[in-house]
C-alpha cells in the first residue's frame, strides 16, 4: 500500500478568506467565539492557519449542512 504523507501548509488570511467565504470580521467574530481556528504566529506581527485546520473547518461545515464528502 502507497500512502502519500503531505506536509503541513500554512496558509494567509487572504487565502482563508476565499477559501471559507466569510469576510475578516467574521472569521475574528468567529475565532473569539471558539466557532473558527486560531492562527499561528509566524513572527513579524504576521500569523498564518494551518491548511488541514482550515480543511477540517469546511469539512465540518459540510458535515452539519448533510452535504459530507
Amino acid at each position: 500500500m502507497n500512502t502519500v504523507t503531505q506536509k503541513p501548509r500554512l496558509i494567509r488570511r487572504a487565502e482563508v478568506i476565499a477559501r471559507v467565504g466569510l469576510c475578516k470580521a467574521s472569521i475574528y467574530n468567529r475565532m473569539n467565539s471558539g466557532e473558527f481556528p486560531r492562527p499561528i504566529s509566524i513572527g513579524g506581527g504576521r500569523v498564518a492557519w494551518l491548511e488541514s485546520d482550515i480543511d477540517n473547518w469546511i469539512t465540518e461545515r459540510l458535515f452539519e449542512a448533510g452535504r459530507a464528502a
